[in-house]
């Protein structure tokens, strides 16, 4: 069994290439395009919906087959032809170059496979099966779309803003990990849940973070 590390890759401004058109190219450029990547797709045909993307220029494409050569200066790929002899010879070439590579027929021939997700606002809890069954990862998201209500949406706002707070006011770093578990302590989550959650103003953060410094 291949093991694999989870990771959060930051694909913001990063060339991301896709080879392939179709429905399978049409995930990956959604998600790419939510991490903020440059696309680039090379294929002689695409979907409908991803002609629409490239008229509104959010996306880049090259009306041909793919060539040997074509991924150089990309930060990652995506193999996702509906050939497997085109996405493994995609994938040799990433790995011969170092390019992180996902291949969409076989997915231990890339070098990254992708996650089930769901998403509350900031949260991303991601699920593998490590290639066992992709569908038995979603499920499991399913589960956990139960179990996780849009009250981490909030929840997690109050931790960013605090914490970009906390960062900004406190140059100790030993000080600041201290105020930090403090604040992992207010039970905003429960109030929240209640409904009596009301979002803190800059003075009452300000307020807080000084009382907390001074204990």
């Amino acid at each position: 069994m291949i093991r694999y590390v989870p990771i959060m890759l930051n694909c913001d401004e990063q060339t991301c290439l896709i080879i392939g058109g179709g429905l399978v190219a049409e995930r990956k450029v959604d998600t790419l395009l939510g991490a903020g990547a440059q696309i680039h797709i090379i294929s002689p045909v695409l979907s409908e919906k991803l002609l629409q993307r490239v008229d509104s220029g959010q996306i880049e494409w090259t009306a041909r087959e793919y060539r040997e050569g074509d991924l150089t200066g990309a930060f990652l790929v995506h193999a996702a032809t509906d050939v497997p002899e085109v996405n493994e010879l995609v994938a040799r070439e990433a790995r011969r170059l170092g390019i992180l590579v996902n291949v969409a027929s076989s997915g231990e021939s890339g070098t990254f496979i992708n996650p089930a997700v769901m998403k509350r606002g900031r949260l991303t809890v991601a699920v593998s099966t490590s290639g066992a069954g992709p569908l038995a990862a979603m499920d499991v998201c399913n589960h956990l779309e139960e179990l996780l209500g849009d009250e981490f949406e909030p929840y997690l706002e109050f931790l960013h803003t605090m914490r970009s707070a906390v960062k900004k006011e406190i140059a100790s770093p030993s000080a600041r990990r201290k105020i930090l578990r403090k604040i992992h302590e207010i039970d905003i989550l429960q109030d929240i849940r209640r409904g009596t959650y009301t979002p803190w103003s800059p003075e009452q953060i300000q307020q807080w973070i000084s009382y907390n410094r001074e204990e």
